[in-house]
């Protein structure tokens, strides 16, 4: 399929509260309310007129971890690179096609960015979310599914921006993507979380499930993301409580462990897999842990090597994938993966799972893997959901769903929008729009309709216009 000419005509942002019903801990913050951000893209498409759409929780703490800086400030940082991202959007006219656009924009935003004092993980959040609402126009202006859209090269991804990552190589890859009808959901256990009925002294009385057995009895989940932190021996007493509870199941689990950067070096990591080792515990647990997350603070990540302990485990980075150099270099040093996230950006994880699958045929074992930063259900947690399906992942980390509850802030006539439009992913329940996990596993089959796997929009006329400055 020829990629169409796209022209960006506008560009609206557009918040929503969203109050989590259970505080998020991870790394040195605890998350109890954030903003979630929505874009709505006017584009032209060949002379056709289409409109897209995005969304993305404003989190705090993760995109900069400076703990001089509020989460207000951290939000404003957020909103700034939209900003940014938006003017040079509109300012840029017509391009070849969508992935022309990106890698015309890309390097001028991160310049800017740059001179602004925003990282490279900033910088990609205001690009991500304007991409991923000009693909949703491309795809609804030509009736495809963004599956069929990325298998036929609807955007027209080149290696323009990754030189390593052979066009052949890169076509194949497309050309293969799959619409898988389900995908596992690994949830994720904060470290704040309730492991047990027993440890919840106020129950919140919702319906919903709590602690993470209750969460089991509920979803039947048999993957888990388990943050840990860098006080070891309070970390390894904790991953005993909960190797008490999955341990329970004889049925097969699959754990990861993400540090959020809490680790200084990789001795500090090492000495952490150690104790980790010598408990006997956590045998079942550790023998079922996939991979280990970012744990390393990012500005050592990519400085040091890491394949002695990598040897032992796996090891994936995160926060240290700022930009497109990242992942090889990662490798280079001794990792083994790298996440795909959708606050990161479509066209940085589709380039990745290309140069992973690339590798992997010249037997170079690597991997990517899909996780989550708390995305709302509705459209981030759609576009979430389809990202991981296009990389080929099996499972993806899930958890706004349990920390805030369902559409949180949303009306009752949008909830009922979706869950009609989507009634595999979505179940009402007194007017609430619940994600349905059954089995552990989502359904994605519904995801498959004109655009960016949403078949409808929110309620624009529900939110406030993001502040022009």
């Amino acid at each position: 399929m020829t990629a169409p000419r796209v022209t960006v005509r506008a560009i609206d942002f557009f918040e929503r509260a969203t109050p989590l019903r259970i505080p998020f801990k991870f790394g040195a913050n605890t998350l109890t309310e954030a903003p979630q951000v929505f874009v709505r893209a006017a584009v032209e498409i060949d002379g056709k007129h289409a409109t897209g759409q995005s969304a993305e929780l404003l989190a705090p703490k993760w995109f900069d971890k400076d703990p001089a800086l509020t989460n207000e400030q951290n939000f404003g940082q957020l909103r700034a690179s939209l900003r940014g991202a938006r003017r040079l959007f509109l300012d840029h006219g017509a391009a070849p096609s969508a992935f022309a656009l990106h890698a015309a924009i890309d390097p001028a935003h991160r310049a800017e960015a740059g001179r602004a004092g925003l990282n490279g993980l900033i910088a990609s959040y205001g690009m991500a979310l304007i991409d991923r609402a000009v693909l949703d126009a491309l795809c609804r202006a030509n009736d495809v599914s963004v599956f069929d859209a990325v298998r036929t090269n609807l955007p027209g991804i080149t290696t323009e921006l990754t030189p390593d990552l052979a066009a052949d190589d890169l076509g194949a890859f497309l050309a293969a993507r799959q619409t898988p009808q389900t995908i596992s959901a690994r949830h994720t256990v904060g470290m704040a979380d309730p492991l047990s009925e027993d440890e919840i002294a106020e129950p919140l009385k919702d319906g919903l499930p709590q602690s993470l057995e209750a969460v089991i009895a509920t979803y039947g989940n048999r993957y888990f993301k388990i943050k840990v932190g860098a006080d070891i021996v309070a970390g390894v007493e904790h991953l005993v409580h909960i190797a008490a509870v999955l341990d329970r199941t004889d049925e097969d689990y699959r754990v990861t462990l993400d540090g959020n950067e809490e680790f200084t070096d990789a001795a500090l990591l090492a000495e952490l897999f150690d104790r980790i080792e010598a408990t006997a515990e956590l045998d079942r647990l550790w023998t079922s842990t996939l991979f280990v997350e970012q744990s390393i603070a990012r500005d050592r990540t990519l400085s040091e090597p890491v394949t002695a302990l990598g040897r032992r485990k796996p090891l994936v980075i995160d926060e240290s994938d700022a930009d497109l150099d990242s992942f090889p270099r990662a490798r280079g040093l001794g990792y083994a993966g790298v996440s795909a996230k959708t606050c990161k950006g479509v066209y940085r994880a589709l380039l990745n799972a290309a140069r992973a699958a690339t590798w992997n045929a010249a037997d170079a074992p690597c991997f990517i893997t899909a996780e989550d930063l708390t995305v709302q259900p509705g459209i981030a947690l759609q576009h979430s959901l389809a990202l991981a399906a296009l990389v080929g992942a099996e499972h993806v980390e899930v958890n706004g769903h349990h920390f805030v509850g369902g559409f949180a802030g949303a009306s009752p006539a949008e909830q009922a929008r979706f869950a009609a439009v989507h009634p595999d992913l979505y179940r009402l329940d007194d007017g609430r729009a619940l994600v349905c996990i059954s089995g552990g596993r989502i359904a994605l089959a519904s995801l498959v309709v004109p655009g960016f796997a949403v078949g409808c929009e929110p309620d624009w006329d529900n939110m406030r216009p993001m502040e022009a400055s």
